[in-house]
């Protein structure tokens, strides 16, 4: 594709996008995301390359951003850039559904639906602090740190930084074990009882950790685990 044929191809693709991005195939959604990574090469065949290597664009986009240089010959920030987006819609559309909610938190069925909600489709282990004000209303949702298939490092210190800066009045505490059991570890122990030492020098209330796994959670206040 010469000079003006590629810039004018780009031209009509954003056009098409701009008038109705519903008529756009994943070819050329992928396509359009990579014009601002690939300047000046034929981002069609890339697109096209990238989804017969990984069978759909919501496939491609869950993969690890090496993997997918590694596959398809592409630099390891224009992976990154193609998986940031679905991680940034993932994490926006569920700020939405659990910030917009007007629903209290304010018993354990209630903080394990809302912690069910964060973990869908996640095969790591993350861990989250749900942000409440006086009334026990989610006024935050915060990742604090993404770890790996079956660990996840926290901070006391973080949750601390993280509940002051969203103006907690009290905070609830989750994370996920992907690998299906809803009993605490020892490790999920201590750093509960560390974070509630932590945020209780600030007179900021743990009301509970809620751990998930697919569908279920456990709620350790409710359990005696805290």
């Amino acid at each position: 594709m010469d000079g003006k044929l590629h810039d004018g191809h780009r031209k009509r693709l954003k056009e098409k996008y701009l008038y109705d991005p519903n008529t756009l195939t994943d070819a050329e959604f992928l396509e359009l995301l990579l014009f601002y990574a690939v300047p000046r090469k034929n981002t069609n065949e890339i697109a096209k390359q990238m989804i017969e290597k990984f069978g759909t664009l919501a496939d491609l986009c869950e993969k690890d951003p090496v993997d997918i240089s590694n596959a398809c010959e592409v630099s390891v920030n224009t992976a990154i850039l193609l998986t940031l987006v679905s991680k940034l819609s993932k994490r926006t559309m569920v700020n939405k559904k659990l910030s917009g909610t007007n629903e209290k938190i304010n018993t354990p069925e209630a903080a394990g639906i809302a912690a069910i909600k964060l973990f869908s489709g996640v095969g790591y282990e993350e861990f989250y602090i749900l942000c409440l004000n006086s009334q026990k209303r989610i006024n935050n949702t915060a990742l604090v740190q993404k770890g790996t298939l079956n660990e996840v490092p926290v901070y006391p210190r973080l949750i601390v930084e993280l509940a002051l800066r969203h103006k907690a009045h009290s905070v609830i505490l989750t994370h996920n074990h992907p690998g299906g059991s809803l009993l605490p570890s020892q490790e999920d122990i201590n750093i509960t009882k560390a974070i509630q030492g932590a945020l209780e020098t600030i007179s900021i209330t743990v009301n509970d950790h809620i751990i998930v796994a697919g569908d279920s959670y456990l709620s350790m206040k409710q359990q005696n685990y805290m």
